[in-house]
């Protein structure tokens, strides 16, 4: 196949050594992480974009899911969603639209210069009825045309199999399964009494994606929907089901990732981690949280950069927004912002313990500029550098905050040891 894994074999194509400019990286290093899998570049040969890479000798990226819902269908909102979480840092976004015209939500965002994802099975069931009557066939067809409009990665629930549905029956879950695309997987196959089509025809969906070279990220159909659920089966069957095929995708020269693992305690987060990067061989891996309490509605994108950020301790590579309406609504565009903006930070604490030179130098001249008092340097060196102001310039102060005003102990200290 003519794809990027393939090309890296003979030479280093120029999105590796974009990346390698971007990163701070050996291009032939980078090229190297192509071929073992370890390193990802989605870039669709249908589309041009900015590029992005993702892996474990990159900075940790951010996604952001939008797109719209039948009973809240508006594409204008959706822009605006996609536009805010650009502006905020998003590196990736997901179009999720289940409602209204899908075709053209998914058009209007394939112009934007960024990195796109989608997830096909939505769209399918939408054109079946239900996931019950979703046949192979479509499906198949709807990720060939996702593909050839130019989409960059696919959510692919490929190791949702009979064995992940046996283990549903043998180890219940208080939640079930609360991942929409590994439902309308499960829905499928106990209806049909099939096998899941992307498990058992495996190869011919290596062949789409291919041809186009798009990225298949191996979605975590039996995530746990909460933390009872986390040591249950279904979840473990299917990172074993995950690691057979990244390794049949990486020989066949598909670019992979992989997804997990939803909601699981703090300390349980280390061992999932590794777990799941051994037996993909240490592929990319994209992480919706984890979530670490399930009471906490509301706030549920300060729990899920907090799981986050433990996670790249670990090895993560590419965390997922999760916004304060999460299990709540539909995120509104202020809701993307404060998610994008948690994750932005979960992102940055993640470089920080991977030893990132770029994200230690910022911590350095933040600490200069706090040690000078030099405001609009601290601005600048700060993620979101208009917030910071906002909040600083709403009391008048002497060159101090108002936290402390003339009792300021840097200033005093400053003094003392100039």
């Amino acid at each position: 196949m003519d794809t990027l894994i393939n090309h890296c074999r003979h030479n280093i194509p120029p999105e590796v050594e974009n990346v390698a400019l971007l990163e701070g990286l050996d291009p032939g290093k980078a090229a190297e992480h192509i071929i073992t899998g370890r390193l990802v570049i989605p870039h669709n040969t249908r589309r041009k974009h900015k590029v992005i890479g993702i892996g474990d000798i990159c900075q940790v990226k951010v996604n952001v899911n939008i797109g719209t819902s039948n009973q809240l269908c508006d594409p204008a909102l959706e822009l605006q969603k996609a536009e805010a979480a650009l502006i905020n840092g998003a590196d990736s976004l997901m179009d999720l639209s289940t409602g209204g015209d899908l075709l053209g939500m998914r058009k209007e965002l394939l112009r934007l210069d960024t990195v796109i994802g989608t997830v096909p099975v939505y769209e399918a069931v939408r054109r079946a009825g239900n996931a019950a009557d979703l046949e192979a066939d479509l499906l198949f067809r709807v990720i060939r045309e996702h593909c050839n409009q130019g989409v960059d990665f696919l959510t692919l629930h490929c190791g949702v199999n009979t064995d992940v549905f046996q283990s549903l029956h043998e180890d219940p879950r208080t939640m079930g399964v609360v991942s929409r695309g590994g439902a309308f997987h499960v829905a499928m196959m106990a209806s049909q009494g099939i096998e899941n089509p992307l498990w058992s025809e495996f190869d011919y969906l290596l062949e789409i994606l291919g041809e186009y070279d798009v990225v298949a990220s191996l979605g975590d159909g039996m995530r746990p929907g909460c933390q009872d659920d986390a040591e249950r089966l279904a979840k473990s069957v299917e990172y074993l089901n995950l690691g057979r095929l990244a390794r049949r995708a990486l020989d066949a020269g598909v670019q992979r990732m992989i997804e997990g693992p939803g909601h699981i305690p703090l300390e349980q987060i280390g061992y999932n981690v590794r777990m799941i990067k051994e037996l993909t061989g240490d592929a990319p891996l994209y992480l919706l949280g984890p979530l670490v309490t399930d009471i906490a509605p509301g706030y549920d994108h300060l729990v899920g950069a907090i799981g986050g950020s433990v996670a790249c301790m670990y090895g993560a590579n590419f965390l997922c927004m999760v916004s304060p309406s999460e299990h709540l609504a539909l995120p509104r565009v202020e809701d993307i912002i404060e998610g994008t903006r948690a994750s932005v930070i979960a992102a940055h604490i993640g470089d920080l313990v991977q030893g990132s030179r770029k994200a230690k130098m910022q911590e350095l001249l933040m600490g200069e500029m706090r040690h000078n008092l030099d405001w609009e340097a601290q601005f600048a060196t700060a993620l979101f550098p208009e917030v910071a102001r906002v909040i600083h310039d709403r009391d008048p102060g002497d060159g101090t905050c108002s936290m402390c005003g003339d009792l300021c102990a840097v200033k005093m200290i400053r003094d003392i040891f100039p």
